[in-house]
């Protein structure tokens, strides 16, 4: 037959536990309810106080002849430290922004560099083109001025076509009112 009151020694430790803080506590309260002990603990920590002040002060003078660190100079160096650690942060913000703005702007070179290539292109396809036009209308200019030539021969051709008409107007007539020779004629 088991039972359900086992031995427990955490539960008689927490009782007398218990009851040592209890009297303790008590203790505590008529210790600190007594004016005469407030007075004398205030003498006390005065008391420690100076001499801690002392001790302070000749720890720092001999600490700065020996060339020493002291818990002041610690703790402006932790707080350097802290100091510069942010305005490294900082700095490695503005880096980071600083690449970013210049990735995107490589890219935005890039673009440009793209476009200029094509501009290049298309500037020497159109001087190539030029140089056709510029070609091709001077075999246009020698070609018209040829042109020209050939219509002011054809003009003067023409032209002598209508004098020879003439003249054979002018023959035909002539030999229908041509008198005819006779032998008299001709003695003269």
């Amino acid at each position: 037959m088991s039972t359900n009151n086992s031995y427990d020694p955490y539960n008689s430790f927490r009782k007398y536990s218990d009851m040592w803080e209890k009297q303790i506590n008590d203790f505590i309260f008529q210790w600190s309810n007594n004016n005469e002990t407030v007075r004398m603990a205030n003498r006390g920590a005065a008391a420690n106080s100076f001499y801690l002040d002392a001790l302070k002060k000749n720890q720092e003078a001999l600490s700065s002849v020996l060339n020493l660190p002291t818990k002041n100079d610690l703790a402006n160096i932790a707080s350097l430290t802290i100091q510069t650690e942010e305005k490294i942060e900082s700095l490695e913000e503005q880096i980071w922004g600083l690449q970013d703005s210049l990735k995107s702007q490589s890219q935005d070179i890039e673009s440009v560099v793209e476009v200029s290539k094509e501009i290049i292109k298309l500037t020497k396809l159109l001087k190539t083109e030029l140089l056709k036009t510029k070609k091709e209308l001077a075999v246009s200019k020698n070609l018209q001025s040829e042109l020209q030539e050939i219509r002011l021969e054809l003009n003067k051709i023409n032209n002598l076509k209508d004098e020879i008409e003439i003249l054979k107007g002018h023959v035909v007539g002539d030999k229908q009112k041509e008198p005819i020779l006779t032998a008299s004629d001709s003695i003269k």
